[in-house]
């Protein structure tokens, strides 16, 4: 057998595979090797841990996880064509790397490996957000979260109240976890190059982490109130029972919700919360 440090090169993995990226699945390969190591190193030290990746694509980032002391690596991929390259993959690595055929989207992955657990992913653009909400609600699951996504979200994530990025993700994601942009990459490391910048954010959750319920009171508190940012959180909160809500927290209906802490929308959640189990 050939060994892991003979591997073919990527582009001619492509090649063989014939594996065009397609906009439907929100692809964009890395295949730069420096680019790769980096990202795996930005997850910090993963001896001893478990590491899923999701949309391994033609296995660049694989790659590089595999030559950390990670205890295993479980690959995520719902594109035939791209699974077919890990499984090949697989075979020189037959005690630490996992294919999983499937949408992670429909996958519960924290039983696809046990703890401690990471996940590095350069994630498809499509369904990265919807898959970091999901993420979030197994806060405890989960030890670190090293994820790539356009520029753009990745700013809504780490945004500070006031800023024109701040929104319902920064709050969802700050709340639950500490948050920080570690890496830019223009859209020339990519193939093919999508339109926009990407960013590499890193995600460690809190120690203590809100329970399924407030989890839901606050998703509900936050869509609310930045569903409708122009207004009043009096006038956006409304359907909410928002004045009670208000007035129960001792917050300002006539502030907008880009200007609250992840302090106070905590206590909205909480007092949502209580509202709803007296109702």
């Amino acid at each position: 057998m050939t060994s892991p440090a003979s591997l073919e090169s990527l582009r001619d993995v492509i090649s063989r595979h014939g594996l065009d990226a397609r906009k439907a699945l929100g692809q964009h390969f890395l295949l730069d090797p420096d680019i790769t190591n980096r990202i795996a190193s930005l997850a910090g030290t993963l001896d001893g841990r478990h590491v899923v990746e999701v949309g391994p694509g033609p296995g660049g980032l694989t790659r590089s996880l595999l030559n950390t002391k990670a205890t295993s690596v479980t690959a995520v991929e719902v594109d035939p064509r791209a699974a077919e390259i890990i499984r090949e993959l697989s075979a020189f690595y037959p005690d630490r790397l996992k294919l999983v055929e499937a949408d992670a989207l429909k996958e519960d992955l924290t039983t696809l490996c046990p703890a401690p657990r990471h996940i590095v992913a350069n994630l498809p653009y499509n369904v990265a957000t919807p898959l970091l909400v999901g993420w979030l609600r197994q806060g405890t699951a989960w030890e670190r979260l090293t994820l790539m996504f356009q520029l753009e979200v990745v700013e809504r994530i780490c945004a500070q109240p006031g800023s024109s990025h701040y929104g319902r993700l920064g709050v969802l994601a700050q709340w639950c976890a500490q948050c920080a942009i570690v890496m830019k990459l223009p859209p020339g490391a990519f193939s093919p190059p999508p339109a926009v910048w990407s960013a590499v954010v890193s995600i460690t959750p809190h120690a203590d982490q809100p329970e399924p319920a407030l989890f839901k009171a606050m998703e509900r508190v936050t869509a609310a109130a930045f569903g409708q940012r122009r207004k009043m959180l009096r006038g956006s909160l409304k359907g909410l029972h928002g004045e009670r809500l208000l007035a129960e927290t001792g917050i300002d209906g006539t502030r907008r919700a880009e200007t609250l802490s992840i302090a106070e929308f905590d206590s909205l959640a909480h007092a949502h919360l209580a509202l709803s189990a007296k109702s």
